[in-house]
């Protein structure tokens, strides 16, 4: 596991995309898709945000060939506007935490998250936040695993297309 760094964006993207598209591609219109992936997982996106000083991107390497097998990304200080009272102080967004098909179940997952949520405390955070898809029960499982709570109902969008998501909080 490493930072991620410039000459990573393109790479970056690429898992971003391929991610996503793996796990909920099949939910949308291809115009939403395409909207999406354009606004989130460009490849300047990436490039903004592995330059922002309060972005921080881990990504994980497959260890005999050294291809990218996941990533994580959170957003230091901020927090969705839906969380209800009382909203955390010192917020950290967990907004992306991918892992490639054939990847899961080998840890990835695990060791990013622990990974951001150690980024989290040492930053002086008060709470974690992510969103999770509504459908999406293994990830819900795995992330209250970890002490994250489910705080809020939120919609998501993907292009025009809204999904029930929930906001997972985890308090430190």
């Amino acid at each position: 596991m490493r930072e991620a760094r410039a000459e990573d964006a393109e790479a970056l993207t690429r898992i971003g995309q391929d991610s996503f598209i793996g796990a909920f591609g099949h939910l949308y219109a291809p115009d939403d898709l395409d909207a999406f992936l354009s606004a989130h997982r460009s490849l300047a996106r990436a490039r903004d945000d592995i330059a922002d000083p309060d972005v921080r991107i881990c990504l994980a390497e497959h260890p005999q060939t050294g291809a990218l097998a996941g990533y994580c990304l959170i957003r230091l200080g901020q927090q969705f506007d839906e969380r209800p009272a009382p909203k955390p102080q010192r917020p950290v967004l967990l907004g992306q935490l991918y892992c490639l098909p054939g990847s899961t179940g080998a840890g990835i997952g695990a060791a990013l998250l622990e990974w951001a949520i150690d980024q989290a405390r040492a930053w002086g955070a008060d709470a974690v936040q992510l969103s999770v898809y509504s459908e999406n029960f293994g990830a819900q499982r795995f992330y209250r695993r970890y002490g994250f709570q489910h705080v809020a109902d939120i919609d998501y969008w993907v292009g025009n297309h809204r999904d029930d998501e929930f906001l997972y909080e985890l308090r430190i």
